[in-house]
C-alpha cells in the first residue's frame, strides 16, 4: 500500500463535500501539474491518503482512499490530464496544521513541506504513521 496527501481548497471541495459523496466517492478532477498528475498515475486501488484543506486552514481533515485508477478528467479539453476517484474513509480526531508539521524535524524532508505548492504528493509509511500519530487518529 502506498500513502500520498491530496490537497483541495475547502471553497472548492471540502471534506464535508467528500464525505457526501458516500462510497462512491468523487473523482479528484482539476490537476494540471505533471507532477502531481504522475503522482495519481502511481496511486493504486486501496492507496490511502490525507485530505488536507489548503489555503486559509493548512491543515489535514480526514483520510480518503482510492477507489479508482487514473482515468480521464472532464474538466480537462486538452485530454492531457486525468484524475483519481476517491471516497472519505474517516476524519482525523484532530486536525494537523501545516504548522505542526513543519515544528517536526522528523518530517522535514515531507514532500509537502519541500514542495508546498504541489497538489498530490508521495507520503512515506514512517510519516504516516507521525501524522496519524500527531491526529490521535487510527484505522
Amino acid at each position: 500500500m502506498n500513502y500520498w496527501l491530496m490537497k483541495s481548497e475547502p471553497s472548492t471541495w471540502s471534506w464535508d463535500d467528500q464525505i457526501a459523496k458516500g462510497e462512491t466517492g468523487e473523482g479528484w478532477d482539476g490537476v494540471r501539474n505533471h507532477q502531481a498528475s504522475n503522482n495519481m498515475k502511481a496511486m493504486e486501488i486501496g492507496d490511502l491518503a490525507f485530505f488536507y484543506h489548503s489555503v486559509n486552514e493548512k491543515q489535514i481533515v480526514g483520510i480518503v482512499e482510492v477507489i479508482e485508477l487514473y482515468h480521464p478528467d472532464p474538466t480537462d479539453a486538452s485530454g492531457r490530464f486525468g484524475m483519481v476517484t476517491v471516497k472519505a474513509v474517516k476524519p482525523m480526531t484532530k486536525p494537523v496544521t501545516l504548522a505542526d508539521i513543519k515544528a517536526d524535524q522528523r518530517l522535514a524532508e515531507m514532500a509537502l513541506v519541500r514542495q508546498a505548492r504541489l497538489s498530490v504528493t508521495p507520503v512515506s509509511a514512517d510519516q504516516w504513521a507521525m501524522l496519524m500519530d500527531m491526529g490521535d487518529t487510527s484505522l
